[in-house]
């Protein structure tokens, strides 16, 4: 069945807010494949993005709100730091929206990386003014570095509800 679907808040708000507590969670497993941990990457990265350009809604940045507080929880990061990055880069995407629309996947994938660098380089500013002392870069790249390949997914969740509220194209 093609086409934009209903734009039902549970549907293009909760089933990916759940999916990336899950997601997280289970990524965040002590687990080791061939010698190595399971890469970390901000999942909640995908609905920031695909929320805002989807459409403005109130009930977004609450949920990433959420998303944030619950990442802060579970890595042991300051109360704040991943909403407040989050939000960030949300803002930035719809402040930018405009510009997004109709554009093809590889340039919003451009546009997603940037959002990427922007909300990870605001925690990384935020926990080096915290600690004093600078997260190391390697992880940060290498955190990066999935947390980008995750775009496919926010695209996915843009082609299915982009259209259906034509009143804000």
């Amino acid at each position: 069945m093609g086409g934009a679907r209903p734009l039902a808040p549970w549907r293009w708000l909760g089933v990916p807010l759940v999916q990336c507590l899950a997601l997280t969670v289970l990524f965040s497993l002590p687990f080791r494949a061939f010698g190595l941990n399971l890469p970390e990457p901000i999942f909640p990265m995908v609905p920031a993005f695909a929320w805002a350009v989807i459409r403005p809604s109130f009930l977004a940045p609450l949920m990433l709100l959420a998303l944030g507080l619950f990442l802060d929880l579970l890595w042991g990061t300051p109360l704040g730091l991943w909403a407040v990055s989050l939000l960030l880069g949300y803002g930035a995407i719809l402040w930018a929206r405009s510009m997004l629309t109709g554009q093809s996947g590889a340039v919003l994938w451009i546009w997603y990386g940037a959002m990427t660098v922007l909300v990870m380089g605001a925690g990384y500013l935020l926990t080096m003014m915290n600690g004093g002392t600078p997260p190391n870069l390697w992880a940060v790249g290498w955190q990066f570095l999935p947390t980008v390949l995750l775009y496919p997914f926010a695209h996915r969740l843009i082609e299915r509800f982009e259209d259906a509220d034509v009143r804000f194209r």
